[in-house]
């Protein structure tokens, strides 16, 4: 039905039912390419931090202006001086992932998508880069704020020209395969992980394992910078329908935009009508990278915790074992720590093929469930002594395989869902402003808890360190209930109050 004046209700509706093409395919690819390089930094800076304490307690290999800050050694430096340096040096990319979602987020709603594409995968490649040839740790952590700056401005902008450019159909699992490309990245990063420790010295390795992830950003930079922009933010946000008309054809529709009705919100009517739904995106990520940030950047302790470590308990600086024995073992503590997440990457890929038709709600609230009672299982049959694990009620390997389930049910659910709903859930001139306000809480609680893990893990231990996750998990599936809408088979202009329901009904 059209308006009395004749012009369709709702401009998008040639985008809105388009079949899927090749075009949402290239448009995927341009855009995921920045969450291929953060689930890689995510695994690999736990495998350089454990390459360069490894190295030392069990080779004896000293690498200078890194071993003095990440390892304890008497009369150079303190147990709270190597906890301080090891949380800094795991979550300083994380703290500037804050202020990039804070900052691009809200760029990009002002002055567009396009203007800012490709400026972050610029960032987050140069400070892989740079990261590489790092002289000493605080180098190290500079670079890598640098690089974390360009992974959080990469959240707002890719998740939302992705949804933007989407049919309804397939919205859920084109932009929840934007962020499977995390699963990819990990799945390399164990790859390279491994490689890197097992052919190369630990001075060496270290490096490597740093440099690679500068290289899928630095592959899509030219492709970002010739993305159209998108024909929401032209039409709505900017009122050109000419470029809207351009950027549709782009996906070859064919938009009625000359005289279009569709709202725009001001801050007051986006607080009034979205507040409540914005409290609800961003706490439950809060609460999801909480968890999985401390079991995916210190998956190696936790690991060795419930699984034992490869390396010979007689093995010390002044009992060191060989450097080929060295380069296997600390290759398979690596590859150890990786295991959950090849779990997790199953995850991902199920959300995916589900999004669409389970819904947003349903998968978030049965992946938060499902991970409360994982970990609090394995919480209740861990046998400790002191602050760390002796053993388990049951097999070793049994008890592994229920904590890997973990990975597997927080990619299923709510680290894809946390991603998705924002994208949608917001009007178009306020959509990269919320979903980076929402993605800065959850990189909150990804740097706190990062940032602490290292002392919880020597002071309360894995063991109650589950049970509080496990309640936290319970808490986000209360707020998923009581806060976030369900975004499945509706319009971004019904989900964003820009065209009222009735008009797009009729």
């Amino acid at each position: 039905m059209s308006k009395s004046n004749g012009t369709p209700s709702n401009p998008f509706e040639s985008i809105n039912r388009l079949q899927l093409s090749m075009r949402h395919i290239k448009v995927w690819f341009t855009a995921g390419m920045g969450f291929f390089t953060d689930a890689y930094d995510l695994f690999i800076i736990g495998a350089i931090i454990t390459t360069i304490v490894n190295a030392y307690n069990y080779a004896g290999i000293s690498i200078k202006g890194f071993t003095e800050y990440l390892v304890y050694i008497p009369g150079v430096n303190t147990k709270g001086e190597v906890a301080f340096w090891t949380g800094l040096l795991a979550s300083s990319a994380i703290w500037t992932a804050i202020l990039g979602q804070l900052i691009f987020g809200r760029i990009a709603d002002v002055w567009g998508r396009k203007k800012v594409y490709g400026v972050e995968a610029a960032l987050l490649s140069l400070g892989a880069l740079f990261s590489a040839f790092s002289p000493s740790l605080p180098w190290l952590i500079a670079f890598r704020s640098i690089m974390g700056l360009g992974i959080g401005g990469d959240y707002p902008v890719s998740s939302v020209i992705m949804s933007e450019y989407a049919n309804v159909k397939d919205r859920g699992k084109l932009i929840a395969l934007v962020f499977a490309n995390q699963g990819i990245g990990t799945v390399v990063a164990v790859a390279v992980g491994m490689g890197a420790a097992l052919a190369l010295p630990p001075d060496v390795a270290w490096r490597v394992m740093a440099g690679v992830g500068a290289i899928p950003a630095a592959l899509v930079i030219y492709l970002r910078r010739t993305v159209p922009e998108t024909p929401r933010f032209a039409l709505v946000a900017k009122g050109d329908a000419q470029e809207a008309k351009k950027a549709a054809q782009f996906l070859g529709a064919d938009l009625n935009a000359e005289k279009a009705d569709l709202r725009k919100h001001d801050w007051s009517s986006f607080l009034r009508n979205f507040g409540l739904v914005l409290v609800g995106t961003a706490t439950t990520w809060f609460i999801l990278d909480i968890a999985f940030y401390g079991t995916g950047v210190f998956s190696g302790p936790i690991v060795s915790a419930l699984f034992g470590s490869p390396f010979p308990k007689t093995a010390s600086p002044t009992n060191p074992i060989s450097l080929g024995d060295f380069q296997h073992d600390q290759a398979l503590s690596i590859e150890l720590a990786g295991l959950p997440f090849f779990v997790g990457f199953f995850g991902y890929f199920t959300a995916v093929a589900l999004m669409d038709k389970l819904g947003r709600k349903a998968i978030q609230v049965l992946g938060f469930v499902m991970m409360a009672a994982l970990y609090a299982v394995v919480a209740s049959l861990a046998i400790t002594k002191g602050t760390s694990i002796s053993g388990f009620l049951i097999p070793s390997t049994a008890a592994f395989a229920l904590y890997a389930l973990t990975f597997f049910f927080i990619d299923f659910g709510p680290n894809t869902t946390t991603f998705v709903v924002p994208a949608e859930a917001f009007p178009t001139n306020f959509r990269t402003t919320a979903h980076g306000i929402s993605a800065a809480s959850g990189k909150l609680g990804a740097a706190i808890t990062t940032y602490l893990f290292p002392t919880l893990l020597a002071t309360i231990g894995v063991k109650e360190i589950l049970y509080l996750l496990a309640a936290l998990s319970i808490v986000g599936a209360v707020l998923t209930l009581a806060f976030v809408p369900e975004t499945k088979g509706k319009a971004l202009e019904e989900l964003g109050k820009e065209v009222s329901v009735q008009e797009i009904a009729s």
